[in-house]
């Protein structure tokens, strides 16, 4: 049987970037999610076989966008897997959508996620010792922004909630866990325990690579 024009009978060569089935498959349950997604997640809508298998083709993915150059990666934040365009395309994906940027935490929000985030599980009143001030409005916007979550009550005298981070905050910052926090020693006093307790906007020193633009 004769080949149609330009057929050359022979599989397409290694550099061309072939996606197996159940890569392919993978990779568009990546684009269409809105969240990170597990392995055993990822798997069920891949129809994978489990997620030992997920993970495999995840790393097999990240091969193929970094030997193709991709404007898109599979980062790995929150307990789960995302795909997210390069951080360098942000403005021009931003430009596309028509779409203004998030709203930014202000410095004292900042400056009170910081203290949530290094010294977890901690109560307002701890919170407000170490900025000086006020601070029920500040983690009233955190609880809403579902950056911050009520983990529990102290044993303290009258049994006071206590505050820790949210999966939504490592995704927001691009970690994979607590532990990819930047060194405490980096940041400013107000969240250093070696440092003096002073209110101010060096919140904004918080330190951790936000997400890169999906």
């Amino acid at each position: 049987m004769a080949s149609e024009p330009g057929d050359t009978g022979s599989p397409p060569a290694a550099g061309a970037h072939v996606r197996s089935d159940e890569l392919a498959r993978l990779e568009a349950v990546l684009f269409m999610a809105r969240e990170p997604l597990t392995t055993r997640r990822l798997a069920k809508l891949a129809r994978l076989p489990d997620g030992t298998r997920a993970r495999a083709l995840v790393r097999e993915l990240r091969l193929l966008q970094e030997a193709s150059g991709s404007a898109m990666r599979v980062e790995q934040i929150a307990g789960g897997f995302q795909l997210l365009s390069r951080a360098a395309f942000g403005p021009w994906i931003r430009r596309l959508a028509a779409q203004p940027s998030p709203g930014k935490l202000s410095p004292a929000g900042l400056e009170t996620l910081a203290i949530v985030a290094y010294r977890q599980p901690v109560t307002r009143a701890e919170i407000e010792a170490i900025r000086g001030v006020g601070s029920e409005e500040m983690l009233r916007q955190l609880l809403e922004r579902d950056l911050v979550g009520i983990g529990g009550r102290a044993d303290d005298l009258g049994r006071p909630n206590v505050y820790v981070t949210t999966r939504r905050f490592l995704a927001a910052f691009g970690l994979a866990r607590l532990e990819d926090l930047p060194p405490l020693e980096t940041l400013s006093p107000v969240v250093n325990p070696r440092g003096a307790g002073t209110a101010g906007d060096s919140g904004s020193e918080f330190g951790a690579k936000p997400a890169a633009e999906v």
